[in-house]
C-alpha cells in the first residue's frame, strides 16, 4: 500500500538512490489497516463479552505493575481494539501477542481462561516474567497454530500432556525456562509441527516416538537439558529438516548415518553429549550441511576424508574428542569454511598444506593435538584469518615469515611447541593482534624489537635465556587509569623467573586488592574481569553496588531478555545505566556468550546513534555492562504514554527514523566488519532528552561473514523480526532491514502494526481507498509545510523493506540516502493524499 501521490514524485527524482531497486508495490499495508478497523467497527455492537472478560480476570490477577500497564494498552469498549489483540471479522481473538515486556508484564498463566478463546490461532507471550507452571488448561487451544512463551520464568512443571491435543500445531517455542519433566508423548500427533523449540530447560527423559516420526519437522532446538537416549535410534529420517541442535544433553550411542539422508539439513549441532563410535563416513552425502558441530564427546577413530565433499561449511568443530590418525587433506576443499576447530584431540602427522586453500577461514583451532613437522607457511594463504592456536603440540622448525602476512589477525598461540629461532622481522607490522602467546618453546628475539611487540597485550620475554614467558592479559584489567596496559619483563636465569611470578602474583594482588563484602574470592578462584574505560574498575564496581543497593528493584528502569537495567548515580554526579544479566541466566553457557557478544560489538562501534559502552564486569555473582544513561527512556515507553507522545512531534519522529537508519547502515556498512543487531524494535530504541535516537541492547548482535551462511540461533523480538529469519535460521543486514520496516511504521503509526504485516494482498479489493492522514498517529495535529511533504518517502522506503524477498529490499544504506534527500513539493495538500493498492 502506497500513498498515490508518490508515482507522479517518484519521476521527479530521477537521481533518487531509490532508483536501483523496484519498490515492492503489492504490499498493501494501509489498506490491510483500514479492513481490520472496519471489521472491528462491523463486530462493535456484537462484542465477545466472555473473551473481553477472560481477559480482564487475568489482568486483575497479575502483579500491581502489570495491571498498571496493561490498563494503558487495553482501553475502550471493544477489546478487538486493545493493544496485542487481533479478532476476525465476528469479533473472535484470533491472535494474543503480549511479548518483549520484561519485567513490566509479570504474574501467572492460571488465571487465564484458555477455553474462553476457541478461535485463538496465535499466543506469543515471549520474552517476558511469567512464572509458575505452563497450565494444562492450554490445552483447550484446539485452534492453535503458533505458541511461544520462551524467555520466562516458568521458574518449575513439565510441559502439560494436554499439548498432545494441539494437533493444528506448527511452531512451539518453549526455550529459556525452567521447565522440568519430559516432553509430551505425542508432541507431533497432528503430524504438522514444523518448529520446536525448548533449549535450555532442565528436560529430562527420551525423546517421544511421535517426534521421532513427525516429518514434518523443519527446525529442533532442544539444547541445554538432560535428555538422554540411545542418538542412533530416537531420531528418525526427516525430508524438511534444516537445522537440528541437540548439544548439552545426555545422550550416548553412535551417530547414525541416516543425518545424510536428511537431505535439507544445513545445521547438525550434537555437542557435549556422550557419543561414542567412528563419524559416518555418510555424512559426506549431507552436501547441504553448513554447521557440524560434534564437539565434546567421545568420538574415536579417523576424520573422514568424505567430509571434503562438503562445500556448503562454514563451521565445523570435533574438538574435545579421541580422534586420531592425520588432518585430511579434502578439508582444504571446503573453500567456505569460516571455522575450524580440531582441538584437544590425538591428531597426529604435519598441518596439511591443503589448508591454505580454505581462503575463508577466520579461526583456526587445532591444538592440544600431536601434532608434527613445520608450520605450513600456506596458512599465510587465508588473509582473513583473525585466530590462529596451534598450541601444545610438537611443531618444530621455525616460524614462517609469511605470517607476518596475516593483516586482520588478532589472536596467535604457538606456545608449547618445540618451535625454535626468532620471531620475524614481519609481525612488527602486524597491528591488529591483541594476544600473542610464544611461551615454552626455544625462541629468540633477536630479529624483532621492543617496539615491534609492545602493544602485543600480555607478551613478556626472556631475551637471555631465550625463552619467552606469557602473563595472561586478564592481570591487566582493573588498572586505574594512566597505568601502562603493557608489560616486557627481562631476567636472565631461573631466579629472575621465580621474582617474575613473584611480581606477577605481587601485581594480581596489588590490582584486584581486598574483595569487597559484595564481590568474593578472588580473580584466580572467580575467573572474574573487571575494567572500565576511564576509570577505576574496582572503585567503580563498589559504587554501583552502593549507588543501585545492590540492584534493587527501585532503581529498575527497564527488562530484557537476557538482563534487567538498572539506574545508577556516581559518587561524582554521573549517571549511568548498568545492564546485569539476569541469575538464572548466569548459570548457561548461552549468557556468557551474549555478554562476549555485546561487549564486541559495542567495543567496535562508535556513532552518535549508537549507546555508548562505559566498562563491564564479569563474575560468578553477577555479570554486568555499564552505559551511558539516555534519558527518556524506550522509545516503546514514550510512545505508549500519550503526554510523552505528544510530545515527540512528527519533525522529530522523522529524526528519530533518520538517526535509526543512520546507526544501522553505520554498523552495515561503514565497521571493519559488519555488524547486524538481530533486534531492533521499539524497546531497543533509547531517547535522549532531545529525543535523539540511541540503538541499544547488544545481546543479540552478529559480526557477519561475508559470502558465508551466517548460521545463528533464533534471536530477535516478535513482530520485528524477518519472516526468513524465523524459520531459516540464516541471518543477514536484510533481517535488520525489515526490523527498521516495521519500527518505522510504528513510529508514524504511534502504535505497533502486529498482524497487519503478515496480511496478504489475495484477500483485499484493490479499490478501496483510505487517507493517509486517517491512518497516521492521530494524538498529534495533521503534519504541515516540509514535514508533511518528508512523510510521504518515508512510509515509502518503510513498506519496501518489509518485502518478504529480502533480496529485493533496500540497503541500510539506501534507505539513508533517501532519508537525506529533500523531499519535492506534493502535487496536492497532504489531507488529500489517498492510499490504495
Amino acid at each position: 500500500m502506497i500513498p498515490n501521490v508518490v508515482h507522479s514524485s517518484l519521476q521527479q527524482k530521477t537521481q533518487n538512490p531509490m532508483a536501483s531497486f523496484a519498490i515492492p508495490f503489492k504490499i498493501i499495508f494501509f489498506l490491510v489497516v483500514v479492513q481490520l478497523r472496519s471489521s472491528h467497527v462491523f463486530s462493535s455492537s456484537s462484542i465477545n463479552l466472555t473473551e473481553a472478560e477472560a481477559l480482564l480476570k487475568w489482568k486483575a490477577s497479575l502483579d500491581n505493575n502489570t495491571q498498571t500497564m496493561l490498563s494503558t494498552l487495553w482501553v475502550g469498549s471493544s477489546n478487538c481494539n486493545w493493544v496485542g489483540i487481533t479478532c476476525d471479522k465476528v469479533g473472535s481473538i484470533t491472535n494474543l501477542s503480549l511479548a518483549g515486556y520484561g519485567l513490566r508484564l509479570k504474574g501467572t498463566l492460571h488465571n487465564l481462561n484458555f477455553l474462553s478463546f476457541p478461535s485463538l490461532v496465535s499466543l506469543n507471550l515471549q520474552n517476558n516474567s511469567l512464572y509458575g507452571s505452563i497450565p494444562s488448561h492450554i490445552g483447550n487451544l484446539s485452534k492453535l497454530v503458533f505458541l511461544d512463551l520462551s524467555y520466562n520464568n516458568f521458574f518449575y512443571g513439565p510441559i502439560p500432556p494436554t499439548f498432545n491435543n494441539l494437533t493444528y500445531l506448527q511452531h512451539l517455542q518453549l526455550g529459556h525456562n525452567h521447565l522440568t519433566g519430559p516432553l509430551p508423548k505425542n508432541i507431533c500427533i497432528g503430524r504438522s509441527l514444523a518448529y520446536f523449540g525448548a533449549m535450555n530447560n532442565n528436560l529430562i527423559g527420551q525423546i517421544p516416538s511421535s517426534l521421532r516420526d513427525c516429518k514434518s519437522l523443519y527446525g529442533v532446538r532442544l539444547e541445554g537439558n538432560h535428555l538422554t537416549g540411545n542418538i542412533s535410534k530416537i531420531f528418525g529420517i526427516y525430508p524438511n529438516l534444516s537445522f537440528i541442535a541437540l548439544s548439552d544433553n545426555r545422550f550416548y550411542g553412535e551417530l547414525s548415518p541416516k543425518w545424510s539422508q536428511c537431505h535439507n539439513l544445513q545445521s547438525l549441532q550434537i555437542a557435549n553429549n556422550n557419543i561414542t563410535g567412528k563419524i559416518p563416513l555418510e555424512l559426506g552425502s549431507a552436501t547441504q550441511l553448513q554447521e557440524l558441530n560434534l564437539s565434546s564427546n567421545h568420538l574415536i577413530g579417523e576424520i573422514p576424508k568424505e567430509l571434503g565433499a562438503l562445500t556448503k561449511l562454514s563451521r565445523l568443530s570435533l574438538s574435545g574428542n579421541q580422534l586420531s590418525g592425520k588432518i585430511p587433506f579434502g578439508i582444504g576443499l571446503l573453500s567456505n569454511l569460516r571455522q575450524l576447530n580440531l582441538a584437544s584431540n590425538k591428531l597426529s602427522g604435519s598441518i596439511p598444506d591443503q589448508l591454505g586453500n580454505c581462503s575463508r577461514l577466520r579461526n583456526l583451532n587445532l591444538s592440544r593435538n600431536n601434532l608434527r613437522e613445520r608450520i605450513p607457511f600456506s596458512i599465510s594463504y587465508i588473509n582473513g584469518l583473525q585466530s590462529l592456536d596451534l598450541s601444545h603440540n610438537s611443531l618444530t622448525g621455525g616460524i614462517p615469515r609469511q605470517l607476518g602476512e596475516l593483516h586482520s589477525l588478532k589472536i596467535l598461540d604457538l606456545s608449547h611447541n618445540l618451535l625454535k629461532g626468532s620471531i620475524p622481522k614481519a609481525f612488527r607490522d602486524l597491528h591488529g593482534l591483541t594476544i600473542v602467546n610464544v611461551s615454552f618453546n626455544r625462541l629468540a628475539f633477536h630479529e624483532v624489537s621492543f617496539d615491534a611487540i609492545k602493544n602485543n597485550k600480555g607478551l613478556s620475554s626472556n631475551a637471555t635465556e631465550l625463552r619467552p614467558h606469557f602473563v595472561p592479559s586478564r592481570a591487566n584489567y582493573g588498572l586505574k587509569k594512566g597505568t601502562k596496559d603493557f608489560i616486557l619483563v627481562v631476567f636472565p636465569n631461573i631466579g629472575g623467573l621465580l621474582l617474575l611470578l613473584i611480581m606477577v602474583a605481587t601485581f594480581r594482588r596489588f590490582c584486584m586488592k581486598t574483595p569487597t563484602k559484595n564481590f568474593e574470592s578472588t580473580e584466580e578462584e572467580n575467573g572474574d574481569i573487571l575494567t572500565v574505560l576511564g576509570f577505576d574498575g574496582r572503585i567503580l564496581h563498589d559504587d554501583i553496588i552502593e549507588a543501585t543497593e545492590n540492584f534493587s528493584s527501585n532503581y529498575c528502569i527497564g527488562s530484557g531478555g537476557y538482563g534487567t537495567v538498572y539506574k545508577a548515580t556516581l559518587r561524582t554526579g554521573q549517571m549511568v545505566a548498568v545492564k546485569k544479566f539476569h541469575q538464572y541466566v548466569d548459570n548457561i553457557l548461552n549468557n556468557s556468550k551474549a555478554f562476549e557478544r555485546e561487549i564486541a560489538a559495542l567495543l567496535e562501534i562508535k556513532h552518535r546513534n549508537i549507546v555508548q559502552m562505559y566498562g563491564f564486569c564479569k563474575h560468578r555473582k553477577h555479570s554486568f555492562l555499564v552505559f551511558e544513561f539516555v534519558e527518556k527512556g524506550s522509545l516503546k515507553m514514550v510512545l505508549s504514554n500519550n503526554e510523552q507522545a505528544e510530545e515527540l512531534d512528527w519533525k522529530k519522529r522523522l529524526n528519530v527514523v533518520k538517526g535509526l537508519a543512520n546507526a544501522l547502515s553505520y554498523m552495515h556498512h561503514d565497521c571493519s566488519q559488519p555488524i547486524i543487531h538481530r533486534d531492533i524494535s521499539s524497546n531497543n530504541v533509547l531517547l535522549d532528552s532531545d529525543y535523539e535516537a540511541h540503538v541499544s541492547d547488544f545481546g543479540t548482535a552478529k559480526l557477519l561473514r561475508p559470502d558465508s551462511s551466517n548460521w545463528t540461533s533464533l534471536a530477535g523480538t516478535s513482530g520485528y523480526m524477518a519472516p526468513e529469519l524465523a524459520y531459516t535460521m540464516r541471518a543477514d543486514e536484510k533481517c535488520d532491514v525489515y526490523s527498521f520496516g516495521v519500527l518505522t511504521l510504528e513510529v508514524l503509526l504511534g502504535r505497533h502494526p502486529g498482524d497487519l504485516l503478515s496480511s496478504t494482498s489475495a484477500s483485499m479489493s484493490n479499490d478501496k481507498q483510505v487517507l493517509l492522514q486517517n491512518e497516521i498517529d492521530q494524538r498529534l495535529p495533521p503534519p504541515k509545510n516540509q514535514v508533511a511533504k518528508d512523510i510521504v518517502p518515508t512510509i515509502m522506503i518503510a513498506v519496501s523493506c518489509l518485502n518478504s524477498n529480502p533480496q529485493l529490499r533496500p540497503t541500510m544504506k539506501q534507505v539513508a540516502q533517501v532519508l537525506s534527500c529533500k523531499s519535492h513539493p506534493l502535487p496536492s495538500p497532504f489531507s488529500t493524499i489517498a492510499c490504495h493498492g
